[in-house]
């Protein structure tokens, strides 16, 4: 499926083949709930990182999380993972990992295709959920400490909907 997106303020758009591209799962990690905001939570979808393809890529600034769970201050060591945001006006767009360079994970609030409705949700990482998020509780709710072992590809291929 291919995916379009774009920052709030116009300066980015970019576009991407996902065949991952149901937004079921919520990350509620404290990286992603300060970096993307949201309802406590950012979700991402996973796409082929060699068909992406961006204008205005010089308004593209790049952040790299510090881990605070691993380290304190100055020296908790910065995440290899790179979320990249429009400069101007602080949207993210999409996180990209060395370890994996076949791909990237397009946030799924700065998508703007219409994105198919998940079966399921998932959200993880609750050990780090803030305290003021409610989480959701119903049959097609699974939760989970911190990170499910199923991978965005094998989550689609279980329910029939490519990967």
């Amino acid at each position: 499926m291919l995916l379009e997106g774009s920052c709030h303020c116009g300066s980015v758009s970019f576009r991407v083949e996902s065949s991952t591209p149901y937004p079921y799962q919520a990350c509620y990690c404290s990286i992603c709930r300060k970096t993307a905001g949201g309802g406590g939570f950012a979700i991402n979808l996973g796409a082929d990182a060699n068909t992406l393809e961006v204008e205005g890529r010089e308004s593209i600034s790049v952040y790299n999380a510090k881990l605070y769970d691993r380290g304190e201050g100055d020296d908790a060591p910065a995440s290899e993972a790179e979320r990249n945001f429009c400069r101007f006006c602080g949207s993210f767009l999409w996180l990209f990992s060395p370890s994996y360079p076949e791909l990237v994970h397009p946030f799924a609030s700065a998508i703007d295709t219409p994105l198919p409705k998940p079966p399921q949700h998932i959200r993880l990482m609750l050990n780090y959920a803030a305290p003021w998020c409610e989480i959701p509780e119903a049959p097609d709710e699974i939760h989970y400490p911190e990170y499910p072992e199923e991978s965005l590809e094998d989550w689609h291929r279980r329910h029939a909907l490519g990967g």
